[in-house]
């Protein structure tokens, strides 16, 4: 209980990312990953993959070109990296249910 541990929790409180690299930095580093653990708040379905859409957003205008990225077998640890830093704005879909997140990913300033 006296333990903090860095998590965004989804706008309709189906999912949770728990952040094991914090701050998540673009482009990734050459040292540690960053590694994402999804946790599931409702129930899932074997073999249903977590289908991230992700758009970077500046206030509430969409920036660039939005990218995909999937977590096979649905949500669980993954390795989640972002073309560019900046607040990203996922649309997470798995096993029937769907939830929105904002992650921040700061500028490796180590490359």
């Amino acid at each position: 209980p006296t333990q903090r541990v860095p998590h965004v929790l989804g706008t309709s409180g189906s999912i949770t990312a728990i952040l094991f690299a914090y701050p998540l930095l673009s482009p990734p580093p050459h040292d540690h990953n960053n590694k994402i653990l999804w946790v599931s708040r409702v129930a899932t379905k074997p073999s249903s993959d977590l289908l991230i859409a992700a758009k970077r957003m500046t206030g509430t205008r969409r920036v660039g070109s939005p990218v995909g990225r999937r977590v096979p077998g649905g949500p669980g640890p993954s390795l989640i990296n972002l073309p560019s830093p900046g607040c990203w704005r996922l649309t997470l879909r798995w096993s029937g249910h769907v939830d929105r997140l904002d992650l921040q990913y700061a500028t490796n300033r180590s490359r």
